[in-house]
Protein backbone atom coordinates (compact mmCIF):
# COMPACT_ATOMS: atom_id res chain seq x y z
CA UNK A 1 0.00 0.00 0.00
CA UNK A 2 1.26 3.45 -0.92
CA UNK A 3 0.09 6.87 -2.02
CA UNK A 4 0.59 5.97 -5.68
CA UNK A 5 -2.16 3.33 -5.42
CA UNK A 6 -4.50 5.84 -3.78
CA UNK A 7 -3.86 8.45 -6.46
CA UNK A 8 -4.39 5.83 -9.17
CA UNK A 9 -7.70 4.89 -7.55
CA UNK A 10 -8.64 8.58 -7.47
CA UNK A 11 -8.06 8.68 -11.22
CA UNK A 12 -10.43 5.74 -11.77
CA UNK A 13 -12.99 7.31 -9.43
CA UNK A 14 -12.89 10.73 -11.10
CA UNK A 15 -16.30 11.65 -12.45
CA UNK A 16 -17.87 8.70 -10.64
CA UNK A 17 -17.47 9.29 -6.92
CA UNK A 18 -19.03 12.27 -5.14
CA UNK A 19 -16.62 14.75 -3.57
CA UNK A 20 -18.42 15.12 -0.25
CA UNK A 21 -18.10 18.49 1.50
CA UNK A 22 -16.57 19.44 4.84
CA UNK A 23 -19.42 20.70 7.04
CA UNK A 24 -19.40 22.69 10.26
CA UNK A 25 -21.83 24.13 12.77
CA UNK A 26 -21.31 26.62 15.61
CA UNK A 27 -23.60 24.49 17.75
CA UNK A 28 -21.32 21.46 17.37
CA UNK A 29 -18.29 23.66 18.05
CA UNK A 30 -19.89 24.78 21.31
CA UNK A 31 -20.51 21.20 22.45
CA UNK A 32 -16.98 20.09 21.61
CA UNK A 33 -15.18 23.18 22.81
CA UNK A 34 -13.28 23.46 19.53
CA UNK A 35 -13.98 23.70 15.82
CA UNK A 36 -15.56 20.50 14.49
CA UNK A 37 -15.52 19.68 10.79
CA UNK A 38 -17.59 16.77 9.51
CA UNK A 39 -16.90 14.85 6.29
CA UNK A 40 -20.38 13.41 5.45
CA UNK A 41 -19.69 10.23 3.51
CA UNK A 42 -23.31 9.36 4.26
CA UNK A 43 -23.97 11.53 1.17
CA UNK A 44 -21.81 9.27 -0.99
CA UNK A 45 -23.36 6.89 -3.55
CA UNK A 46 -25.06 3.98 -1.69
CA UNK A 47 -24.99 6.04 1.52
CA UNK A 48 -21.44 5.33 2.65
CA UNK A 49 -17.74 5.61 1.82
CA UNK A 50 -17.78 1.95 0.80
CA UNK A 51 -18.64 2.85 -2.79
CA UNK A 52 -15.13 4.28 -3.14
CA UNK A 53 -13.46 0.97 -2.31
CA UNK A 54 -15.99 -1.05 -4.27
CA UNK A 55 -15.45 0.96 -7.44
CA UNK A 56 -11.69 0.98 -6.98
CA UNK A 57 -11.54 -2.81 -6.65
CA UNK A 58 -14.01 -3.67 -9.44
CA UNK A 59 -12.49 -1.16 -11.87
CA UNK A 60 -8.98 -2.55 -11.23
CA UNK A 61 -9.92 -6.13 -12.19
CA UNK A 62 -8.83 -7.57 -15.53
CA UNK A 63 -11.81 -7.49 -17.93
CA UNK A 64 -12.09 -11.28 -18.06
CA UNK A 65 -12.25 -11.57 -14.26
CA UNK A 66 -14.79 -8.76 -14.05
CA UNK A 67 -16.99 -10.46 -16.64
CA UNK A 68 -16.95 -13.65 -14.59
CA UNK A 69 -18.28 -11.80 -11.55
CA UNK A 70 -17.43 -10.75 -8.00
CA UNK A 71 -18.39 -11.82 -4.51
CA UNK A 72 -18.23 -9.86 -1.26
CA UNK A 73 -18.94 -10.45 2.44
CA UNK A 74 -20.73 -7.61 4.20
CA UNK A 75 -23.34 -6.59 6.74
CA UNK A 76 -24.51 -3.98 4.28
CA UNK A 77 -22.42 -0.97 3.34
CA UNK A 78 -19.60 -2.81 1.55
CA UNK A 79 -22.33 -4.95 -0.02
CA UNK A 80 -24.05 -1.95 -1.55
CA UNK A 81 -20.82 -0.33 -2.67
CA UNK A 82 -19.64 -3.44 -4.48
CA UNK A 83 -23.13 -4.16 -5.86
CA UNK A 84 -23.43 -0.72 -7.47
CA UNK A 85 -19.88 -0.82 -8.80
CA UNK A 86 -20.49 -4.27 -10.30
CA UNK A 87 -23.80 -3.21 -11.86
CA UNK A 88 -22.24 -0.16 -13.51
CA UNK A 89 -19.47 -2.37 -14.88
CA UNK A 90 -21.97 -5.01 -16.10
CA UNK A 91 -20.45 -7.63 -13.78
CA UNK A 92 -22.39 -10.38 -11.95
CA UNK A 93 -22.33 -9.86 -8.18
CA UNK A 94 -23.02 -12.16 -5.21
CA UNK A 95 -23.14 -10.73 -1.69
CA UNK A 96 -22.93 -12.93 1.41
CA UNK A 97 -24.72 -11.13 4.25
CA UNK A 98 -25.54 -12.03 7.86
CA UNK A 99 -29.24 -12.70 8.29
CA UNK A 100 -29.39 -10.18 11.16
CA UNK A 101 -28.11 -7.30 9.03
CA UNK A 102 -30.45 -4.28 8.96
CA UNK A 103 -33.33 -4.97 6.60
CA UNK A 104 -32.77 -1.70 4.72
CA UNK A 105 -29.24 -2.83 3.80
CA UNK A 106 -30.39 -6.27 2.62
CA UNK A 107 -33.20 -4.76 0.56
CA UNK A 108 -30.98 -2.07 -0.94
CA UNK A 109 -28.31 -4.58 -1.91
CA UNK A 110 -30.88 -6.68 -3.76
CA UNK A 111 -32.32 -3.56 -5.39
CA UNK A 112 -28.85 -2.79 -6.77
CA UNK A 113 -28.95 -6.06 -8.68
CA UNK A 114 -26.83 -8.30 -6.48
CA UNK A 115 -27.72 -11.85 -5.56
CA UNK A 116 -27.89 -11.86 -1.75
CA UNK A 117 -27.04 -15.04 0.14
CA UNK A 118 -27.88 -14.90 3.85
CA UNK A 119 -26.11 -16.84 6.60
CA UNK A 120 -26.35 -17.14 10.39
CA UNK A 121 -23.62 -14.95 11.84
CA UNK A 122 -23.48 -17.02 15.06
CA UNK A 123 -23.34 -20.50 13.54
CA UNK A 124 -22.45 -20.15 9.86
CA UNK A 125 -18.92 -20.33 8.48
CA UNK A 126 -18.92 -17.24 6.29
CA UNK A 127 -15.51 -17.90 4.79
CA UNK A 128 -16.36 -21.49 3.88
CA UNK A 129 -19.70 -20.51 2.33
CA UNK A 130 -18.08 -17.72 0.36
CA UNK A 131 -15.15 -19.86 -0.78
CA UNK A 132 -17.52 -22.52 -2.09
CA UNK A 133 -19.57 -19.96 -4.02
CA UNK A 134 -16.46 -18.32 -5.46
CA UNK A 135 -14.99 -21.64 -6.59
CA UNK A 136 -18.24 -22.93 -8.08
CA UNK A 137 -18.87 -19.78 -10.13
CA UNK A 138 -15.36 -18.45 -10.73
CA UNK A 139 -16.04 -15.27 -8.77
CA UNK A 140 -13.38 -12.82 -7.54
CA UNK A 141 -13.58 -12.06 -3.82
CA UNK A 142 -13.53 -8.37 -2.89
CA UNK A 143 -12.75 -8.20 0.81
CA UNK A 144 -14.36 -5.41 2.86
CA UNK A 145 -11.15 -3.90 4.25
CA UNK A 146 -8.06 -6.11 4.00
CA UNK A 147 -7.70 -5.67 0.24
CA UNK A 148 -5.21 -3.23 -1.33
CA UNK A 149 -7.50 -1.84 -4.02
CA UNK A 150 -10.31 -1.37 -1.50
CA UNK A 151 -7.96 0.49 0.86
CA UNK A 152 -6.78 2.60 -2.07
CA UNK A 153 -10.36 3.60 -2.88
CA UNK A 154 -11.13 4.46 0.75
CA UNK A 155 -7.93 6.48 0.84
CA UNK A 156 -9.38 8.92 -1.69
CA UNK A 157 -11.45 10.23 1.24
CA UNK A 158 -8.16 11.30 2.80
CA UNK A 159 -7.05 13.07 -0.35
CA UNK A 160 -10.22 15.16 -0.22
CA UNK A 161 -9.82 15.85 3.50
CA UNK A 162 -6.26 17.08 2.94
CA UNK A 163 -7.45 19.54 0.28
CA UNK A 164 -10.52 20.69 2.19
CA UNK A 165 -8.71 21.13 5.49
CA UNK A 166 -6.13 23.33 3.77
CA UNK A 167 -8.94 25.41 2.26
CA UNK A 168 -10.41 25.82 5.76
CA UNK A 169 -7.04 26.84 7.17
CA UNK A 170 -6.64 23.68 9.26
CA UNK A 171 -3.08 22.41 9.11
CA UNK A 172 -2.92 20.46 12.38
CA UNK A 173 -5.77 18.31 13.71
CA UNK A 174 -6.88 14.81 14.54
CA UNK A 175 -9.01 13.17 11.86
CA UNK A 176 -11.48 10.83 13.57
CA UNK A 177 -12.49 7.80 11.54
CA UNK A 178 -15.28 5.29 12.19
CA UNK A 179 -13.29 2.07 12.28
CA UNK A 180 -14.15 -1.59 11.71
CA UNK A 181 -11.37 -3.59 10.13
CA UNK A 182 -9.39 -0.47 9.32
CA UNK A 183 -9.72 -0.07 5.55
CA UNK A 184 -10.97 3.51 5.71
CA UNK A 185 -8.71 4.43 8.61
CA UNK A 186 -5.53 3.07 7.03
CA UNK A 187 -6.38 4.53 3.62
CA UNK A 188 -6.98 7.98 5.10
CA UNK A 189 -3.81 7.68 7.21
CA UNK A 190 -1.70 6.97 4.13
CA UNK A 191 -3.23 9.86 2.20
CA UNK A 192 -2.69 12.28 5.09
CA UNK A 193 0.91 11.16 5.52
CA UNK A 194 1.63 12.17 1.94
CA UNK A 195 -0.61 15.21 1.52
CA UNK A 196 -1.25 16.70 4.99
CA UNK A 197 1.32 15.49 7.54
CA UNK A 198 -0.08 17.81 10.19
CA UNK A 199 -3.32 15.80 10.22
CA UNK A 200 -3.38 12.51 12.11
CA UNK A 201 -5.92 9.70 11.74
CA UNK A 202 -7.56 8.36 14.92
CA UNK A 203 -9.74 5.20 14.84
CA UNK A 204 -13.06 5.34 16.71
CA UNK A 205 -15.09 2.25 17.65
CA UNK A 206 -18.07 1.28 19.82
CA UNK A 207 -17.39 0.12 23.37
CA UNK A 208 -17.15 -3.66 23.61
CA UNK A 209 -16.04 -3.91 19.97
CA UNK A 210 -12.85 -1.84 20.19
CA UNK A 211 -10.41 -4.39 18.80
CA UNK A 212 -8.38 -1.76 16.93
CA UNK A 213 -8.00 0.45 20.01
CA UNK A 214 -6.83 -2.52 22.09
CA UNK A 215 -4.56 -3.75 19.30
CA UNK A 216 -2.83 -0.39 19.07
CA UNK A 217 -2.22 -0.50 22.83
CA UNK A 218 -0.89 -4.07 22.91
CA UNK A 219 1.06 -3.90 19.66
CA UNK A 220 -0.54 -7.11 18.37
CA UNK A 221 -3.84 -7.99 16.73
CA UNK A 222 -6.59 -8.35 19.34
CA UNK A 223 -9.98 -9.94 18.68
CA UNK A 224 -13.46 -9.05 19.86
CA UNK A 225 -15.20 -11.57 22.09
CA UNK A 226 -18.45 -10.96 20.19
CA UNK A 227 -19.15 -10.26 16.54
CA UNK A 228 -22.78 -9.11 16.88
CA UNK A 229 -25.09 -7.36 19.28
CA UNK A 230 -24.14 -3.74 18.62
CA UNK A 231 -26.24 -0.97 17.09
CA UNK A 232 -23.01 -0.03 15.30
CA UNK A 233 -23.24 -3.12 13.07
CA UNK A 234 -21.52 -1.39 10.15
CA UNK A 235 -18.18 -1.31 11.96
CA UNK A 236 -18.31 -4.53 13.98
CA UNK A 237 -15.51 -6.83 12.82
CA UNK A 238 -13.62 -9.66 14.57
CA UNK A 239 -10.22 -7.94 14.44
CA UNK A 240 -8.14 -5.46 12.42
CA UNK A 241 -6.74 -6.72 9.13
CA UNK A 242 -3.31 -8.12 8.38
CA UNK A 243 -2.75 -5.29 5.89
CA UNK A 244 -4.51 -2.49 7.74
CA UNK A 245 -3.09 -3.03 11.22
CA UNK A 246 0.59 -2.33 10.40
CA UNK A 247 -0.45 0.86 8.59
CA UNK A 248 -2.53 2.01 11.57
CA UNK A 249 0.27 1.09 13.99
CA UNK A 250 2.72 3.27 12.07
CA UNK A 251 0.51 6.25 11.31
CA UNK A 252 -2.50 6.50 13.65
CA UNK A 253 -2.92 8.08 17.04
CA UNK A 254 -4.58 6.21 19.93
CA UNK A 255 -8.00 4.72 19.35
CA UNK A 256 -11.18 5.90 21.06
CA UNK A 257 -14.23 3.90 22.15
CA UNK A 258 -17.68 5.50 22.49
CA UNK A 259 -20.93 4.25 23.95
CA UNK A 260 -24.03 3.45 21.93
CA UNK A 261 -25.83 6.31 23.64
CA UNK A 262 -23.08 8.69 22.52
CA UNK A 263 -23.42 7.41 18.96
CA UNK A 264 -27.20 7.92 19.08
CA UNK A 265 -26.75 11.42 20.51
CA UNK A 266 -24.31 12.24 17.70
CA UNK A 267 -26.88 11.03 15.16
CA UNK A 268 -29.44 13.42 16.66
CA UNK A 269 -26.99 16.33 16.61
CA UNK A 270 -25.96 15.62 13.00
CA UNK A 271 -29.60 15.64 11.93
CA UNK A 272 -30.46 18.76 13.91
CA UNK A 273 -27.35 20.83 13.18
CA UNK A 274 -26.08 19.55 9.82
CA UNK A 275 -29.30 18.12 8.34
CA UNK A 276 -27.65 14.77 7.56
CA UNK A 277 -28.76 11.27 8.46
CA UNK A 278 -26.22 8.92 10.06
CA UNK A 279 -26.34 5.31 11.17
CA UNK A 280 -24.86 4.47 14.59
CA UNK A 281 -21.64 3.04 13.18
CA UNK A 282 -21.28 6.08 10.95
CA UNK A 283 -21.71 8.46 13.90
CA UNK A 284 -19.05 7.19 16.31
CA UNK A 285 -16.34 9.57 15.01
CA UNK A 286 -18.61 12.57 15.54
CA UNK A 287 -19.55 11.16 18.96
CA UNK A 288 -15.88 11.12 19.93
CA UNK A 289 -15.42 14.70 18.74
CA UNK A 290 -18.43 15.94 20.71
CA UNK A 291 -18.32 13.89 23.89
CA UNK A 292 -14.63 13.03 24.41
CA UNK A 293 -13.01 16.48 24.23
CA UNK A 294 -10.16 15.50 26.52
CA UNK A 295 -8.89 12.99 23.96
CA UNK A 296 -7.66 15.77 21.65
CA UNK A 297 -5.35 18.73 21.58
CA UNK A 298 -5.62 21.78 19.39
CA UNK A 299 -8.51 23.96 18.36
CA UNK A 300 -9.95 21.81 15.57
CA UNK A 301 -10.95 18.23 14.90
CA UNK A 302 -12.25 16.52 11.75
CA UNK A 303 -14.77 13.67 11.98
CA UNK A 304 -15.61 11.34 9.10
CA UNK A 305 -19.33 10.49 9.14
CA UNK A 306 -18.92 7.21 7.32
CA UNK A 307 -22.47 6.06 6.58
CA UNK A 308 -26.17 6.81 6.77
CA UNK A 309 -27.90 3.49 6.02
CA UNK A 310 -30.02 3.31 9.16
CA UNK A 311 -33.27 1.50 9.87
CA UNK A 312 -36.19 3.84 10.54
CA UNK A 313 -36.72 2.43 14.04
CA UNK A 314 -33.13 3.07 15.11
CA UNK A 315 -33.12 6.58 13.67
CA UNK A 316 -36.40 7.44 15.37
CA UNK A 317 -34.99 6.07 18.65
CA UNK A 318 -32.02 8.42 18.37
CA UNK A 319 -34.26 11.42 17.74
CA UNK A 320 -36.73 10.47 20.46
CA UNK A 321 -34.01 10.03 23.06
CA UNK A 322 -31.60 12.79 22.11
CA UNK A 323 -33.34 15.03 19.58
CA UNK A 324 -33.91 17.75 22.11
CA UNK A 325 -30.39 17.61 23.47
Amino acid sequence: MNIDMIEAAAGRLKGVVLRTPLLSSPFLDEIAGRRVYVKPECLQHTGSFKFRGGWSAVSALPPEARAQGVIAFSSGNHAQGVALAARRHGAPCVILMPADAPRVKIDNTRALGAEVVLYDRATGDRDAIGAALAEDRGLTLIKPFDEPQVIAGQGTTGLEIAEQAAEAGVTEADVLVCCGGGGLTSGIALALEAKAPGLRARPVEPEGFDDVRRSLISGGIERNNRTSGSLCDAIVTPSPGQITFPIMTRLCGPGIAVTEDEALAAMAQAFSRLHVVLEPGGAVALAAALFHPGAFEGDAVIAVASGGNVDREVFCMALDRFGGA
